[in-house]
């Protein structure tokens, strides 16, 4: 991929980090300051990538922006020089993880056992046949809800980001902070099913974060984050030890005594997740757990469930405001945002389909010649994330 955007004139830096755009002053960025770390590009060695950083030095310019959902600092270099932000909403909750084996005969029921790997271990836990390839892929679940009642309002609760025989990582980025997510491997050969579940919050007027926004203004939903980032930090220890608790127990409010297996490779410590949040958020996930979820998936609440703690970043709590015919962010004429971190996608795919959208805009509204788009016809993602 990488030598596919070079091919085509493209430009990647490797330890490249943005920290100011120069104070753009009449709708124009005219300069971009860059810091530049001691990264190696895998298969190119130091000296080309030291090549490659030297010539990006000699001419930095800007026309777009592409940041992810977690550069906060990024965020506050944005504010700090006035471009214009916005709170959005977003979710925060757990990764939560079952054996692969629970999930197949939730969902395939007397078909369960047609789920081959072709992973020895994986498919004798699994219960598969004795068979070269199975009939069916490893088991998959989405969930959802509006109406998860956190004691005043109905607030959405939902899966986010299955990861079928997969495993849980950390997304630490800082060592005072741990945050979780998931993935899954192409095989998708592991012992283990997780997913995310979380609750909305940033809705306007929302009082969870209230205080976080009376004191932060449009950052009050970074800052939320990062203080249940910590707590989630405080309850693990260092050493990115990830605070868990079995399902049954995070309903009830009760430690849990002992723990199941789990594909997480780095420590991890029995913690009283259901301390991490605010009420709002814990009582809209217990109540969207208990009565709707096991209703949708009857075994979903079960003793092998683990909570891994926290999930946070599904989505950036801030948005760049951008014209929507031209994609530019308002009041500039030469700065263009997309994905993630600019607040319009919650995911690969819908950044990709932003990023190809917004590329249409660049090239339309610079006048390139001959060009006839990439079939998006200069639509982005909407802005529901």
């Amino acid at each position: 991929m990488r030598k596919e955007i070079r091919s085509l004139g493209g430009e990647i830096r490797f330890g490249a980090k943005v920290t100011s755009l120069g104070y753009p002053e009449n709708g124009t960025v005219k300069k971009v300051r860059v810091e530049y770390s001691d990264v190696i590009e895998r298969g190119l060695g130091k000296e080309e990538t030291e090549r490659i950083n030297r010539m990006a030095r000699e001419r930095v310019e800007i026309g777009s922006e592409d940041i992810g959902h977690s550069a906060r600092d990024v965020y506050k270099m944005l504010h700090k020089e006035k471009i214009p932000l916005k709170p959005k909403p977003f979710a925060v909750g757990f990764r939560i993880e079952h054996p692969q084996s629970l999930i197949n005969s939730l969902q395939y029921k007397e078909y369960s056992d047609q789920v081959v790997t072709g992973k020895k271990g994986t498919d004798l836990a699994n219960g598969s046949k004795d068979i070269v390839e199975g009939v069916l892929p490893v088991a998959s679940y989405r969930l959802a809800t509006d109406l998860g009642y956190d004691g005043k309002i109905n607030r959405p609760v939902y899966s986010f980001c299955m990861c079928p025989g997969g495993q849980i990582v950390p997304a630490s980025t800082s060592e005072e902070e741990t945050v979780v997510n998931g993935m899954s491997f192409s095989k998708r050969d592991s012992e283990f099913a997780n997913s995310a579940v979380v609750v909305g919050v940033g809705e306007e007027g929302d009082e969870v974060l209230e205080e976080y926004w009376e004191k932060w203004g449009v950052l009050g939903g970074m800052y939320f984050q990062e203080d249940i980032e910590r707590k989630s930090r405080e309850l693990g220890g260092s050493n990115f030890t990830v605070p868990v608790q079995r399902l049954p127990n995070f309903l009830n409010s009760t430690l849990s005594p002992t723990l199941p297996k789990s594909s997480y490779r780095l420590p991890k410590k029995s913690s009283p997740l259901h301390t991490v949040y605010p009420p709002q958020i814990t009582n809209s996930l217990k109540h969207a757990i208990t009565e709707i979820f096991e209703r949708q998936i009857p075994g979903y609440l079960d003793e092998s469930a683990l909570l891994h703690g926290v999930e946070t970043r599904t989505s950036s709590p801030i948005r760049i405001p951008r014209d929507k015919e031209t994609y530019l962010v308002e009041g500039f004429e030469n700065f263009y945002v997309a994905g993630e971190g600019a607040g319009y996608a919650g995911g690969i795919v819908s950044a990709s389909c932003d990023g190809i959208g917004v590329a249409e805009k660049v090239c339309a509204n610079m006048g390139a010649e001959g060009f006839e788009g990439f079939g998006l016809g200069g639509k982005g993602v909407k802005e529901n994330y």
